[in-house]
């Protein structure tokens, strides 16, 4: 968070240095064009100096989007409708290979934001996903309303506590490893060949996402495809409390059973072992798979079944869970995975008759979801 907000100040400054030597440039080139008479080899030079320096210009307008200085004019926005209106512009981008699927809340609550703004964001969006995906496969988009609260946000830097309705942009393309989701929001950063993208789509996207007032998280797996997540802030009534959240205002039940938590990441797996340790669970742990086979073997005790849906070292949390229910028939087994309960299933990453934890979740989300399926 800190690196991106020192690039943003220093991409900011460039931009608005640039923007005044742009002026400059344009400005005299408007002036030279006036006279240069009829000579055409002139006009067309002039011409050519014009249209690279307004190229320039709308490059300095993406690093000052990234760096959350354009001007947004935010009105009350219903993002169904602004979804599905979309829609034919959505499908010419991506082409007769690819499938669109929408998941939407009936209930969606409306987000004070800039419509025209968000339509540029879904359609970088888009055209990222279309990129991944040159043998064509599936693009979904989703919204559901969701709240933040400091659980969360404390796990999440840059995240605010409140209420949001997420917009999630799914596809089922080549995936990105580890390193390259760390720099994803960086300005200029890119894998695409030279020439075929700036660098600055998502760069753009995160910068207005966070100008909003809100939040941005990418979830991708090599081979797996990709979930942009944007969290909006919702618009409140006139007669609505302008308060934060207070997760622990919510009361999380937890109990005596012991879950085994399965999942490769460190960071996250050492955060959901704490979460559930802090809802008095007891909790045993595993990286991967063929660990967590061998704690069964030594531990007859344990109640549920915790894993990640995609895990390397070629056990995947539906092969873990299959092997399991060999074995204890009736340990509960719950998924957890950076896809939405609905991408998953489309996707054909879960069965349907196993419940999904979508991440990232908040420490009421998980005491929720883990009760409900150990009450079952």
């Amino acid at each position: 968070a800190q690196r991106m907000e020192a690039l943003g100040k220093l991409t900011g400054g460039v931009a608005h240095d640039f923007n005044n030597l742009l002026t400059i440039v344009l400005g005299n080139l408007q002036l030279l064009e006036s006279r240069v008479g009829n000579d055409p080899k002139m006009k067309k030079y002039v011409q050519m100096s014009t249209g690279a320096a307004q190229r320039g210009a709308e490059l300095t307008g993406r690093l000052l989007a990234f760096a959350r200085r354009q001007m947004l004019e935010t009105a009350v926005t219903d993002i169904n409708k602004l979804v599905f209106g979309m829609g034919a512009l959505v499908r010419g981008i991506l082409g007769e290979t690819v499938l669109v699927e929408y998941a939407v809340a009936e209930d969606l609550k409306s987000v004070h934001t800039d419509s025209t703004q968000l339509e540029n964001a879904l359609i970088n969006l888009v055209i990222n996903a279309r990129d991944a995906m040159p043998e064509g496969g599936k693009l979904t988009v989703e919204t559901v309303n969701i709240t933040l609260d400091r659980s969360y946000t404390s796990q999440n830097p840059g995240a605010t506590p409140g209420d949001f309705v997420m917009v999630a942009v799914a596809d089922t393309g080549v995936g990105m490893a580890p390193e390259v989701v760390d720099h994803a929001f960086e300005p200029f950063f890119t894998t695409k060949e030279i020439g075929k993208g700036t660098g600055l789509g998502l760069s753009m996207v995160y910068g207005f996402v966070k100008q909003s007032g809100g939040y941005i998280k990418i979830y991708s797996e090599r081979g797996q495809g990709t979930v942009v997540k944007m969290y909006l802030p919702c618009a409140k009534s006139a007669d609505e409390s302008a308060g934060e959240v207070d997760g622990a205002a919510q009361e999380a039940v937890g109990g005596p059973e012991t879950v085994l938590v399965v999942e490769d990441d460190t960071e996250v797996r050492e955060t959901t072992v704490a979460l559930l340790q802090e809802l008095k669970y007891r909790v045993v742990e595993a990286p991967d798979g063929p660990s967590a086979l061998k704690i069964l073997k030594t531990l007859p005790g344990v109640d549920l079944l915790l894993t990640d849906v995609i895990m390397p070292g070629g056990m995947r949390g539906p092969d873990l869970a299959r092997e399991v229910r060999k074995r204890r028939p009736d340990m509960k087994i719950l998924y957890m995975s950076g896809y939405t309960e609905h991408m998953a299933l489309k996707n054909g990453l879960v069965e349907p008759d196993v419940p999904l934890l979508s991440k990232p979740f908040q420490r009421s989300e998980l005491a929720a979801k883990v009760r409900a399926v150990l009450d079952t």
